[in-house]
């Protein structure tokens, strides 16, 4: 199987995972039509999800350090898919935080293996990260319509029906596992390089600020949009679409713009471009809302793919552990955010409380000020053979 086909096939793969990510947000106007939950309550089911796979993502990191287990794409994509399915079936509060809290440990199973395989079947390139990373993007921006299609026509009750994409998405994965000419994304190699743990923590703590900002308005957007445009759930879940398809168009352009300047000088342009177009989320009124929850969609994701292969070139010997924190621990932490973001709004208005996010942007540009461009794999001057056998994990 060549390297572009198994891109691919992880691509879809990832959007088969990313899904139930992107569904767990979908589901919250459903929620509190159907069971009149509050902000707070709403929130506490978004943070249900992050909670377990923040914690959890590390430590899947540092067990794929030590030996390789593949085995974890297909089965983390199930445990996810499995989680979402249920998590409509009861009334119960605590049962629905416990479906969603099971599906985040299947994301939280599934993230940093798959960046370790993925970067191996890309041979190192920035743009096959970016095309990876595009699948992860296309699943949270089809995750409103599936959610909208499925719950919308038959309520909460129909849930178990999203456990299909979980089954797809584990056949995709077992496939390219499995291909004749790909063993060599099971095994490991010898890692090279020092440590620069002092970068790695700048670059988590700025990954940080935007996974509160893209979380807190993924959480909140589509209540937001019908508040603005006039009460109707389409227009949140139209914005709840932008936001998510704008994601997917940041991450492959990441890519490429990687290949032409060093990735630290792009994630600093586009979180600088990004502090505008958050404000104009909170602030704009009208239909351009839309326009710029776009911008702030694509700002926040230009920099996504290419803050996973820099956290690996920052701890190269410890890039599962890194793939652990750049995809999850530090992406997953903004749902810690959303409960306070929930009683603020309680106590104020929704727009008062989504005010605050346009900091964050700019934090994550002062952070990435103090950053240098890594001589790792990723180096532009490097070639791709030498940037995969450097990628691979030591065991």
């Amino acid at each position: 199987m060549r390297s572009k086909a198994s891109i691919t096939l992880l691509s879809v793969g990832h959007a088969c995972v990313d899904v139930y990510q992107g569904a767990v947000a979908s589901l919250i106007p459903f929620l509190v039509a159907e069971r009149a939950y509050g902000y707070a309550a709403a929130s506490g089911v978004v943070l249900a999800a992050a909670l377990l796979s923040s914690v959890a993502q590390p430590l899947f990191g540092a067990l794929t350090d030590r030996r390789p287990a593949p085995w974890l794409l297909p089965a983390g994509t199930l445990l996810a898919g499995l989680g979402i399915a249920l998590s409509g079936t009861g009334d119960s509060y605590v049962l629905t935080l416990l479906c969603v809290a099971v599906s985040g440990v299947g994301v939280a199973a599934y993230h940093p293996e798959s960046a370790r395989v993925a970067r191996l079947a890309g041979e190192g390139s920035h743009s096959a990260m970016g095309w990876f990373s595009l699948g992860g993007n296309a699943g949270f921006a089809l995750a409103p319509l599936l959610v909208t299609a499925v719950v919308g026509t038959g309520g909460l009750r129909w849930t178990p029906l999203l456990v299909l994409p979980a089954l797809v998405g584990a056949a995709l994965n077992l496939t390219v596992l499995r291909a004749p000419g790909r063993r060599h994304l099971t095994g490991t190699a010898p890692a090279a390089g020092a440590d620069d743990r002092a970068s790695f923590l700048k670059l988590s703590l700025a990954v940080v600020c935007r996974s509160v900002v893209f979380t807190g308005l993924s959480s909140f957007l589509s209540l937001y949009a019908a508040q603005r445009l006039g009460g109707s759930t389409a227009a949140g879940t139209a914005a709840l679409f932008v936001l998510y398809l704008g994601g997917a168009v940041g991450s492959v352009l990441g890519g490429r713009l990687a290949g032409r300047w060093e990735r630290v000088t792009v994630c600093r342009w586009s979180y600088l471009l990004s502090v505008a177009a958050v404000a104009g989320v909170v602030f704009v009124p009208g239909p351009a809302l839309y326009l710029c929850v776009a911008l702030t969609s694509a700002g926040l994701y230009v920099p996504f793919s290419l803050q996973v292969t820099l956290g690996q070139d920052y701890l190269p010997t410890r890039a599962g552990t890194a793939a652990g924190v750049t995809l999850g621990l530090t992406v997953s932490v903004g749902g810690l955010a959303s409960p306070l973001i929930g009683r603020v709004a309680d106590a104020t208005s929704l727009r008062t409380a989504l005010a605050p996010l346009v900091l964050m942007p700019a934090l994550s540009w002062l952070l990435f000020r103090a950053l240098p461009e890594p001589a790792g794999p990723g180096g532009r001057a490097e070639a791709p053979a030498a940037a995969a056998q450097r990628a691979v994990p030591k065991s």
